[in-house]
């Protein structure tokens, strides 16, 4: 659990805080342009049993954990990369989350077009480059499909096109 983590309620205000930053509203637009309207039941805070910030869920929409959030931009970062995997579910009819080169091209996605690698949060972990790779890897790490050199080998097979994959933006923010 997060050190100074938030209740559910806190959490939900939280979420709620977030639909008026630029790029929430932005990525919520783009979603209802592309037929995929999300709602604000859409984001709901629950406690979570693993230790991870939050997640997207087709049919479900995005859950944040309360329990591991701490500060309004925790949450903000959150919505931001579950709403790109929302974005990436909605535009591709076909995306199978159990293929592993599907779920490394919108981890690849997420991690590069969320701001989490931006240098600035960058500037103790590393370049943003390594930084999405070791984010894809992670993730892709709890995919029972991408086991051991299956994962490494999806990412890069799928590197250079999800990456330059920049939509719904004109270019990376």
């Amino acid at each position: 659990m997060a050190k100074k983590s938030k209740s559910e309620e806190e959490c939900q205000i939280m979420i709620q805080k977030s639909f008026r930053t630029p790029m929430v509203r932005f990525l919520r637009e783009r979603l209802e342009k592309a037929g995929c309207a999300v709602g604000d039941n859409f984001f709901k805070a629950i406690t979570c049993n693993q230790e991870v910030a939050g997640s997207y869920v087709r049919g479900e929409g995005v859950k944040l954990c309360s329990n591991y959030v701490r500060i309004q931009d925790d949450v903000n970062q959150v919505i931001i990369r579950e709403l790109i995997h929302a974005f990436d579910d909605c535009r591709a009819a076909n995306l199978d989350w159990s293929d592993c080169a599907h779920h490394a091209c919108t981890e690849i996605r997420t991690n590069h077009l969320s701001g989490d690698c931006h240098y600035k949060r960058e500037l103790l972990r590393g370049h943003e480059q390594e930084c999405v790779r070791r984010k894809v890897l992670k993730s892709l790490s709890v995919n029972p499909n991408c086991s051991g050199y299956s994962a490494q080998d999806s990412l890069e097979a799928v590197w250079d096109v999800c990456y330059n994959d920049t939509q719904p933006f004109d270019r990376a923010p």
